[in-house]
């Protein structure tokens, strides 16, 4: 099974919403079911139909949070001013100015901290941006051919 890179800050999110959804989630759930089973015919009961779809869609994350949890590998970010997953890089294009500069964190959609942009570090940019540093330029293939990126700034996430 392919592992999943987190922080450790990620994963015990993870774990804790996990938690509360396979407690609390289930039981405030099982209440709207049954109050809804109460009010009578179901094949025309509204809140019935919605409180089972609350229900399909909470299990689904609840099996979706197994997975990552079970497939995890801790990712401590090194902070040795190299770009690796964890770690928070702003870039900017060839031929654009520092003030035109994107920030990202680099690693999985889990991480998302505030609302910074995250990059895959198994996508063509996210890849080849891996190991560099700062004022370093990285090249990539992207679908309209090959561009430059380079590093303006790296640092680990604030959580």
């Amino acid at each position: 099974m392919a592992s999943t890179h987190l922080s450790r800050a990620a994963f015990e999110r993870l774990q804790a919403e996990h938690y509360d959804l396979s407690t609390r989630g289930r039981i405030t759930v099982a209440q709207k079911i049954e109050a809804a089973r109460l009010l009578g015919d179901l094949s025309e009961n509204g809140d019935y139909h919605a409180a089972k779809d609350e229900q399909g869609h909470m299990e689904g994350r609840i099996r979706q949070l197994e997975f990552l949890i079970e497939s995890a590998e801790i990712i401590e970010s090194a902070g040795d001013g190299l770009v690796s997953t964890g770690s928070v890089v702003t870039i900017m294009y060839e031929g654009d100015t520092p003030d035109m500069g994107e920030t990202y964190l680099i690693g999985h959609m889990e991480e998302k901290v505030g609302n910074l942009d995250v990059m895959s570090p198994q996508s063509p940019l996210g890849s080849a941006l891996l190991g560099a540093s700062e004022g370093h330029w990285v090249e990539y293939q992207a679908p309209n051919g090959m561009l430059r990126v380079q590093v303006l700034k790296v640092a680990p996430v604030l959580e």
